[in-house]
């Protein structure tokens, strides 16, 4: 496969290379069922190639958008300008909440988490970061919920999208135990597991 590669998703052009995560179901699940106002104030933790951030943008001016991988940070710059949304995006590299200010507060945190079960040498690469999610597929999936909470609004939703493989009944019991109110709003299946969207509100 040649790199840098384009991928489409409605009237959106993006770019990616090997290194960076490629837009698949999962991204597209989110994409297709998230809703954006104008007053929402965005996080899109793991951005990958900016896709969701680009989406959010074009409905709101205040949009973060993270990576562990500065490969996918300088794609989604390139996405960004690509799409007409660079000075509504700031851009940031960082494992998960670790370049967010304490001071800083979301309406709406989405997140396409690494949720697959994985071996430790899967974890190293940078596109496997994108993916991997420890043995059991929840080690970022846990450090996630455990600190979301801390940077949302009153009232403030969250979007992750986890797979079956790594128990979607455990992450709504750990968001209940922060006080937020989870579903699963939608789902898709796929060879071997089910995708879900899960939305957490803030009480």
């Amino acid at each position: 496969m040649l790199f840098p590669k384009r991928t489409y998703f409605k009237n959106y052009i993006f770019t990616i290379d090997e290194h960076v995560y490629e837009p698949s179901e999962d991204t597209f699940l989110i994409a297709e069922k998230m809703t954006v106002s104008k007053d929402d104030v965005v996080l899109d933790m793991g951005t990958g190639c900016g896709i969701l951030a680009v989406l959010a943008a074009k409905k709101t001016k205040k949009v973060v958008a993270i990576d562990i991988n500065p490969q996918a940070i300088k794609y989604a710059k390139k996405n960004a300008e690509i799409n007409g949304v660079r000075t509504q995006i700031d851009h940031r590299i960082g494992d998960l909440f670790q370049s967010i200010k304490k001071t800083e507060f979301f309406s709406l945190i989405l997140f396409n988490s690494p949720y697959l079960p994985s071996e430790p040498y899967e974890e190293k690469s940078l596109i496997g970061k994108a993916w991997a999610g420890g043995p059991n597929g929840r080690q970022v999936i846990d450090r996630f919920i455990a600190d979301a909470p801390k940077f949302l609004v009153a009232g403030g939703r969250i979007l992750l999208v986890q797979s079956s493989l790594s128990n979607i009944s455990r992450t709504l019991e750990k968001f209940n135990e922060m006080n937020l109110m989870a579903s699963v709003i939608a789902q898709v299946k796929v060879p071997f597991e089910i995708i879900a969207l899960i939305e957490a509100r803030l009480n």
